[in-house]
């Protein structure tokens, strides 16, 4: 385990049949940070350290990869591999439940039943950005946050339409936003090609105005400078000398997670 790592508090967790080990640290409302590809990587933790510094109690699973390892081409493709074949994820399956959601909706029950505030909070990002919007089933899951949503990989135009969880899933999330004012917050870039927009033309017009969409300009010529490939909006694309867009739209997932867990938010 890296340097880094050392001060977060490393504890298997077990749920839905599966064993993760989660990583904690902080105090106040509770916010589940599940990994982009490959893993739990200084980028991912940079980001966990911080949610804490702003005021949240936060966990993050370890589903896949290595904990504390940097991001390298043969890493990522070596991790791909595994979860194209893993039955917990489905990379490819249409109107799909995935089974590493009911693991990840223990921890934030888990996580919900000893921190403050009204429910957590659950962030996906790439492969697992879809993933939070299925933990929303749950009532404790007040504050879903779709970074880059990737999964199912889109290779066919159903897919691409595919919202990334089951018709009965997304029922469930539907009626919670008439019923219980649920709020759903999506982000991608423009010419992201892992996230196509007719995911979120789909997601919009199931969730209506439950859905906070943050597009970030990544076309050629583009102010902030964004490669054709920009992906990790919250993660390796923030700038903070000057502020760029990824680093407002990481602002705006913080201001979201206090409007919807604060006790008087």
């Amino acid at each position: 385990m890296s340097d880094d790592l050392a001060s977060w508090r490393r504890t298997p967790f077990t749920g839905a049949g599966f064993t993760y080990d989660c990583f904690e640290k902080g105090q106040g409302p509770g916010v589940v940070l599940i990994p982009e590809i490959p893993g739990l990587t200084p980028n991912v933790l940079a980001f966990g350290e911080h949610l804490v510094d702003a005021g949240f109690t936060v966990v993050i699973p370890s589903p896949f990869g290595t904990p504390g390892r940097p991001e390298s081409m043969g890493y990522v493709v070596g991790v791909v591999a595994r979860l194209c074949v893993s039955r917990e994820f489905r990379c490819f399956a249409a109107n799909a439940e995935r089974p590493i959601t009911k693991y990840l909706r223990a921890v934030a029950t888990d996580l919900a039943a000893r921190t403050p505030g009204r429910g957590v909070g659950v962030i996906g990002m790439c492969f697992t950005g879809g993933f939070a919007l299925a933990t929303a089933v749950e009532d404790v899951v007040t504050a879903p946050v779709l970074s880059q949503p990737a999964t199912p990989f889109p290779v066919t135009p159903k897919l691409r339409r595919d919202p990334g969880v089951s018709q009965q899933e997304l029922e469930v999330v539907k009626e919670r936003t008439r019923t219980d004012g649920l709020c759903v917050l999506g982000m991608r870039f423009s010419g992201d090609r892992a996230v196509p927009p007719e995911r979120f033309a789909t997601l919009r017009a199931q969730l209506g105005d439950a859905f906070e969409v943050i597009q970030l300009d990544s076309a050629p010529g583009n102010p902030d400078g964004y490669a054709k490939g920009a992906h990790a909006v919250l993660t390796a694309e923030v700038r903070d000398n000057p502020p760029n867009s990824a680093f407002a739209a990481r602002a705006r997932t913080v201001e979201f997670l206090r409007e919807h867990l604060t006790a008087t938010g």
